[in-house]
C-alpha cells in the first residue's frame, strides 16, 4: 500500500512549508554570531586535516583569532563543540535543498533535484565522516530519530512521489538512504578505497533500481 504524501514542488503545497524545520538557535548579537562562525570555520578545518581526534579547545581559538575563554563558554567542551559543528553543518545542508539555487534547491526537476541531492550528500558525508562516524558508533538508532534524518527522509519521499506516483515513497526513501549509513559511507570510502565520484554513480546506478 502507498503512503500518500503532498508532491515537492506544487505551487499549493510549497517544499519549505512540508518540511519539518530544526530547531532555530535563540537569535545572538552580531559580534557573538561572528565569533560563533568563526569557531565553528575552525573547528571544520581542523577536522578536515587531521580528523575530530585532533580538535583541542586551545587549537580551535588559535585558529580562529578567539580567546580561548570564549570558546569554552560557548561551547563547553569539545564534544559540545562537534556536536555544534554537525548541528552548523546539517542547517547549511538542509537551507541548500529547501530554498537555495536549482538544481538541489526548488526549481528544478523532481529528478535532477534528487540526482543533485544525493551526490550533495555524498559530500556531506564525506567532509563529515569522522564525527559521523563517532556519533553513529555511540548510538547507531539515534540518526533515525534526529529532526535532520527527518527532513531529509521527508525531502527524498517527496521527490520520489514525484518521480513514482503511486509507489510507497516513504518506504523507498528510507532504504535509499540506508546507503549513506556513516559506517556504509566509512567501509566504501576508507576501506575499500572508492572516490566520492564513483559512490556518486554507484548511488545513481541503485537509485534507477529503485525508482
Amino acid at each position: 500500500m502507498s503512503t500518500e504524501i503532498p508532491q515537492a514542488g506544487d505551487p499549493a503545497t510549497p517544499l519549505l512549508g512540508l518540511l519539518p524545520a530544526m530547531n532555530n538557535p535563540a537569535p545572538e548579537r552580531a559580534d557573538a554570531a561572528r565569533n560563533r562562525r568563526k569557531i565553528l570555520d575552525a573547528a571544520a578545518r581542523i577536522v578536515a586535516e587531521d580528523g575530530p581526534q585532533a580538535v583541542t579547545m586551545n587549537q580551535v581559538a588559535h585558529a580562529s583569532g578567539i580567546g580561548v575563554g570564549t570558546v569554552y563558554r560557548r561551547f563547553g567542551d569539545v564534544s559540545q563543540l562537534l556536536w555544534a559543528l554537525l548541528d552548523d553543518r546539517e542547517r547549511q545542508f538542509q537551507e541548500a535543498y529547501m530554498s537555495g539555487p536549482p538544481p538541489l534547491g526548488p526549481g528544478a526537476p523532481a529528478e535532477a533535484r534528487l540526482d543533485a541531492f544525493l551526490d550533495a550528500l555524498v559530500d556531506r558525508v564525506g567532509e563529515q565522516r569522522e564525527i559521523l562516524l563517532a556519533a553513529h558508533s555511540a548510538a547507531p538508532r539515534a540518526r533515525y530519530h534526529s529532526g535532520a534524518y527527518r527532513v531529509m527522509h521527508t525531502h527524498v519521499a517527496l521527490l520520489i512521489g514525484r518521480l513514482r506516483p503511486g509507489s510507497d515513497s516513504t518506504l523507498l526513501a528510507h532504504l535509499l538512504l540506508a546507503s549513506f549509513s556513516p559506517d556504509v559511507m566509512h567501509h566504501l570510502a576508507v576501506e575499500r578505497e572508492l572516490s566520492a565520484d564513483r559512490l556518486k554513480e554507484g548511488v545513481r546506478e541503485l537509485l534507477r533500481l529503485r525508482v
